[in-house]
């Protein structure tokens, strides 16, 4: 490893550790102002609120083995209640659950992002070819790292004895298994992932080291694994998907203007464009051989293609970033959603029962807005993956190929028989790794996308017509 990228990663470790927890990015998200939160009532104001004295005797009180224990206060739930707002401060976030994972999550993907870049601008400048690329172990930590946090708030819903989360999450997991098989069965003709030309590539490698296994059984236990970690995925963005469908209705009738409903609208539907970008008939098959007359001019080359394939789910992330504020407040807005609901039943209720209800809104939003970056995470750093193991190029119309050139016919025996002993191996087998972690994270960044979209659709259709409001 070259002095450049330590000294990168040494000083970008300095400011994680002497400068964001003073300037943080994630702490910002939500104390710039812009975010207001509902104050539950205290008792006094409820008291005073249903005509009762403030210090009046509304507890009866009774002996209970010698102690005096008191009756809770109840109101009315048709209670004339107006809940008072607040801007979140950072005094604020020492109560939230998960602020702290939520806080290293998005500030050590800031910290990773700008390795990354400089790293590609390092690349591109110096172009160096017998050095290892420092800012994938970045990315890989950030994926690491969200994974991490999802299994987390996964776990906490297996907790949950009552509720009905347990089932949702099994069963949406073995709809991603079954989801899974099917979509690696189809062929590269439909969904253009490159997994079998990485599968080859792999065991070629293998081969290489002398672990000669059957390639059908292979191919098959390859899949069959990789749709369990699939399986995994999905259960971990089931929930995500569904509160993310919920603060997108929210969110529109929260907005009042007509451009605030539609990046809402287009940032709901982007993990469909990003699926249909590898969906050949209908993106890649269409530009390269577009119904124009006769004669069938491309529009783009594929390497052109694959670059604007990046961009566009680059760019996607960005606006699921910027909205991110609109979904959250339309989040917090839930607790006066709550009370209104309320206030529609006809019964009591306790005083302590109505202030877990509306604090209990408040202490979540870092659970939240983990729901909500985390995906976008993984999607951003999986695709910058791709950019970099996929030998893929920024500009649109590339000229020149970068470090690694992915070249099938290095990995011919003959070829690789005619190259020198030891830079040739070294190529080939660079090349091998190459080829069959771009294949895979191709198919990774396509199933989160694929994953979010399944579940937040499943949410918008039972919010929007399975629930009686």
């Amino acid at each position: 490893m070259e002095g450049i990228q330590l000294v990168v990663t040494m000083v970008m470790a300095s400011v994680m550790q002497k400068i964001i927890p003073h300037y943080s990015l994630a702490r910002w998200l939500l104390c710039n102002g812009s975010l207001r939160w509902y104050q539950h009532p205290t008792e006094e104001e409820l008291r005073i609120l249903v005509g009762k004295q403030q210090k009046g005797k509304s507890k009866k009180d009774r002996k209970y083995n010698g102690h005096i224990e008191s009756k809770p206060l109840t109101i009315p739930k048709d209670i004339d209640l107006h809940l008072e707002t607040k801007s979140v401060t950072e005094v604020d976030t020492l109560a939230l659950h998960y602020f702290p994972e939520y806080q290293w999550l998005v500030d050590f993907t800031v910290a990773a992002t700008v390795v990354y870049l400089v790293t590609e601008v390092y690349y591109n400048f110096m172009k160096p070819t017998q050095e290892m690329n420092i800012s994938l172990v970045w990315c890989l930590l950030v994926l690491s790292f969200a994974i991490k946090v999802l299994f987390s708030l996964t776990t906490h819903y297996f907790k949950v004895e009552d509720g009905g989360e347990r089932s949702v999450c099994v069963t949406f997991g073995f709809f991603f298994f079954v989801k899974a098989m099917a979509v690696l069965i189809v062929t590269e003709n439909y969904l253009e992932f490159g997994l079998e030309t990485g599968n080859n590539s792999a065991m070629q490698f293998l081969e290489k080291q002398g672990l000669e296994s059957q390639s059908p059984v292979s191919k098959l236990t390859f899949k069959f694994f990789l749709a369990i970690f699939c399986s995994l995925i999905g259960a971990f963005l089931t929930f995500p998907g569904l509160r993310l469908a919920q603060m997108h209705l929210d969110a529109l009738n929260l907005a009042t203007e007509k451009i605030t409903q539609t990046l809402l609208h287009i940032n709901f539907l982007a993990p469909l464009f990003m699926v249909l970008l590898w969906v050949k008939p209908i993106t890649k098959d269409y530009i390269m051989n577009p119904p124009l007359g006769k004669e069938s001019i491309p529009l783009m080359t594929e390497a052109t293609f694959d670059t604007l394939r990046l961009w566009l789910i680059i760019l996607l992330c960005a606006l699921r970033l910027a909205m991110m504020r609109s979904h959250l407040q339309a989040y917090l807005n839930l607790a006066q959603k709550c009370v209104d609901q309320m206030k529609k039943e006809a019964g009591r209720i306790s005083t302590v029962e109505l202030q877990k209800m509306v604090a209990r809104v408040f202490y979540y939003l870092c659970v939240i807005a983990l729901q909500y970056v985390a995906p976008l995470v993984m999607l951003l750093h999986t695709t910058l993956l791709l950019k970099t193991l996929g030998n893929h190029s920024w500009g649109i119309y590339p000229e020149s190929i970068s470090t690694l050139p992915v070249d099938n016919s290095l990995l011919s025996n003959s070829v690789y028989s005619e190259l020198p002993s030891a830079e040739g191996k070294m190529k080939v087998t660079v090349t091998q790794i190459t080829v069959a972690l771009s294949g895979l994270l191709s198919f990774l960044t396509w199933w989160i996308a694929a994953c979010l979209f399944s579940t937040s659709l499943f949410g918008l259709i039972y919010h929007q017509y399975l629930t009686v409001a």
